[in-house]
């Protein structure tokens, strides 16, 4: 059974380093959740070592700029991985096979703000897809609520046409900003990908983004790391895959389809559905990450 738990303290006593997600658990993209900032310190007094690990498609350095601008300091975390980071160094270093034979015409799909993960790299900007030899998608704009992936079906279409293949910057098919919902780079490429599309997505529920974030946090020992986020499809699943256990902040992204409301827990057997729905069994399930 999934443990259901009112707060964050008992599962801190067990591990020694933490894998926590941003979007959904930490922020929602506008402020803090309630209770976030304060975990994190007490975690920091605890002496427990912890990492943030985002699918946000901006460099870490822009992700970690925004938590400021929110009042989250940097001293209470050990560092930060985006899987716009992540991006940015495989395009940048080439060293994946995949990566090498993309060339260098490469058509954004994105908001400005995202040009972070490219804008300083060897790369030649091109605004349509019949002149690109790849794309790179960042996702709609995250401050425009209301966009759908039929917005972006003509140019996805093009693309296709152009057999273009397709560098997806964040795999969540969408998150909560300020309590709304917004559509993901995701979900463009999981459209992309059912025209036909080949699409490479860099970030959780990947395995291949842990070892970095293993490396920061400094444990050897993979049964003394906790991960903790919202999504199953990525937090929970990439848990799984990487060989650590997860626990499942229930408040984010799936609050409203379980019924998770003014920081409620859905019953046992409504957690247990879902969770084995996905193949997944998270070791515990809290409302929001609070002390």
């Amino acid at each position: 059974m999934i443990a259901r738990l009112d707060r964050f303290a008992p599962l801190a006593e067990r591990y020694d380093g933490f894998v926590l997600d941003l979007w959904g658990v930490i922020h929602d993209g506008v402020k803090p959740y309630p209770g976030a900032v304060e975990t994190l310190r007490q975690l920091r007094r605890a002496g427990k070592r912890s990492v943030l690990l985002s699918n946000a498609p901006r460099r870490s350095g822009a992700a970690q700029a925004a938590m400021r601008a929110m009042g989250i300091p940097d001293d209470l975390y050990d560092g930060i991985l985006t899987s716009g980071e992540a991006v940015h160094l495989a395009l940048r270093d080439r060293t994946d096979p995949w990566f090498a034979a993309l060339g260098r015409r490469m058509l954004h799909i994105g908001p400005e703000r995202d040009r972070n993960v490219f804008d300083t790299l060897d790369l030649d900007e091109v605004h349509a897809p019949e002149q690109a030899e790849f794309v790179l998608n960042t996702g709609p704009d995250d401050h425009t609520p209301g966009q759908t992936v039929e917005d972006f079906r003509p140019l996805l279409a093009r693309c296709r046409a152009a057999a273009l293949p397709m560098i997806c910057a964040n795999p969540d098919l969408e998150v909560i900003r300020g309590g709304v919902r917004v559509i993901c780079a995701g979900a463009l490429a999981q459209d992309y990908a059912a025209m036909g599309g080949e699409v490479k997505s860099l970030g959780k529920p990947d395995p291949a983004i842990y070892p970095t974030v293993f490396d920061m946090l400094g444990i050897a020992d993979r049964s003394r790391i906790l991960a903790v986020g919202d999504a199953l499809r990525t937090d929970i699943a990439g848990a799984a895959a990487a060989g650590i256990d997860g626990a499942w902040v229930i408040g984010g992204i799936h609050a409203e389809e379980l019924g998770a409301v003014n920081g409620t827990l859905p019953p046992a057997e409504v957690l247990e559905r879902a969770a084995a729905a996905q193949g997944l069994r998270p070791i515990a399930a809290l409302p929001a990450f609070v002390w």
